[in-house]
């Protein structure tokens, strides 16, 4: 396994680089926007070092079968940053990683399935497994490259392995596919046009199956865990709604707890709210805050998760146009480990007859189909105020919050976003979607319809035309 011997591989190596600098920044470009600055990183066929050395994680490790390539990758780093395969098992025992980064390492592996087996030594319950590989529509392209010297050689015939190949191999040894994409359908670089060519022009669908380079990312099968629950409320103007509202939530995992957030309401909503928690005599416990300045939902869960004490984060809308009952699907979702961010959809069951607006409906379809495509995950109702999400996991989205702002007056995108960047799988679940009883929506059609617009446009130019 490896690369001719009866030459200097390292030279070689670095003769092909630079020939071909321009795509393998490129794989260094996409390994940064993949990767977490704040992940462990084991890279499998690390080669020189170039992509472990451009990343900013503190915590990564290289691995190179190819003995005069690890030594060029020594000179260009920490020694203990890259290790021979055989040395692998010995000096990683007992170490896990959160992101596994496998850029065209399993065309020279000979048994992918078996080597698979063993990186399960060195990945826990919330690692990402990367894979980049060639698209093979491009073999016969880089085959007469090779012939001319344009290509790095190698000394036998490489696996050619599928994106259904590869999710094949993984999924028999229990790793789920969450995400893929595609990049580089232009290998020359001319400025300004090979970027708008490999980065805008290559990413349109039905051209995206045309890109040199695929990529693919992995989590393990989880299994069931209970976790402890909290129910995030935000409130405004719901009076109506709030009077017996904790007698309708189902007791969820080892505890329940509801945390009411009430935003400047012109009612008595944050009256109702204490009465309600006042007069409860059953099992959840109950906490009741009122939001500062800025107003609106989504700072309203912002201080409803900051201020939520359990394991898993559950949001439910005071208005009850999504019925407490329906929070048994999203734990469970959670629980049995179906999904990292549960997000509610409307658009499945027949709705109430004034339960959308006709205009909303078909808003939220575009929007939907729009969203799908930037995220490379299905989601089909961006806007439905029910979501779950862990602690743990919205922890991380806090902190890397700077990536996109918080102009988000909703919380949801916040959320979707953020979970999309951290390579979260995001699941839809069908819920009923229910007229209200009380009170009128706070959504406003055309100016958060252009708001929606503009996160459109923000979520294409931070996730997808990168």
């Amino acid at each position: 396994m490896g690369m001719n011997k009866s030459r200097n591989s390292a030279t070689i190596w670095r003769t092909f680089y630079k020939r071909n600098s321009y795509y393998h920044k490129d794989l260094e470009f996409l390994a940064k926007h993949l990767i977490p600055a704040d992940a462990s990183v084991l890279e499998i066929g690390c080669r020189g070092g170039e992509i472990i050395n451009s990343l900013p994680n503190k915590v990564k490790v290289g691995v190179e079968w190819d003995t005069n390539l690890l030594a060029l990758a020594k000179t260009r780093s920490n020694k203990d940053t890259f290790i021979h395969l055989t040395e692998m098992k010995r000096r990683l025992k007992g170490k896990t990683f959160d992101y596994i980064l496998i850029s065209h390492a399993f065309s020279q592996i000979p048994d992918v399935q078996k080597f698979i087996e063993i990186l399960k030594n060195f990945s826990h319950s919330d690692t990402r497994i990367i894979v980049v590989h060639f698209n093979f529509l491009w073999k016969p392209i880089l085959d007469l490259s090779e012939s001319l010297g344009l290509k790095l050689p190698s000394d036998k015939e490489p696996n050619w392995l599928t994106g259904t190949d590869t999710d094949n191999l993984l999924s028999l040894e229990s790793f789920e596919k969450i995400g893929s994409g595609s990049r580089f359908l232009f290998p020359f670089y001319l400025p300004f046009l090979s970027k708008f060519i490999n980065r805008i022009f290559c990413q349109l669908p039905g051209i995206n199956s045309l890109c040199l380079t695929h990529y693919s990312i992995y989590r393990s099968y989880p299994s069931a865990k209970d976790y402890s629950v909290s129910i995030v409320i935000p409130a405004r103007n719901e009076a109506g709604n709030i009077p017996g509202i904790l007698t309708k939530i189902p007791p969820l995992g080892t505890k329940t707890e509801v945390v009411f957030v009430e935003g400047g309401s012109k009612d008595n909503t944050w009256e109702a709210i204490k009465k309600e928690i006042k007069n409860y005599r059953g099992n959840l416990s109950a906490q009741a805050f009122r939001q500062g300045s800025p107003k609106g939902k989504g700072e309203a869960v912002r201080v409803g998760f900051s201020k939520a004490e359990n394991e898993l984060l559950i949001i439910l809308d005071a208005d009850l146009t999504v019925g407490p009952e329906e929070l048994i699907k999203f734990y469970n979702a959670v629980s049995l480990g179906k999904g990292e961010l549960i997000n509610g959809t409307r658009l499945v069951y027949p709705m109430e007859k004034q339960a959308m607006r006709i205009l909303n409906y078909f808003a939220n379809k575009f929007f939907s189909v729009v969203f799908s495509f930037l995220l490379g995950q299905r989601i089909r109702d961006t806007l439905c105020g029910t979501k779950a999400i862990l602690s743990k996991n919205y922890q991380k989205i806090v902190k890397n919050r700077h990536l996109f702002g918080n102009f988000d007056p909703f919380g949801d995108f916040d959320l979707i976003f953020g979970s999309a960047k951290l390579n979260l799988k995001i699941i839809d679940i069908p819920i009923r979607y229910k007229e209200r009883t009380y009170g009128e929506t706070n959504i406003s059609r055309f100016t958060h319809g252009l708001l929606l617009l503009k996160m459109v446009a923000f979520a294409a130019k931070k996730l997808k035309f990168v």
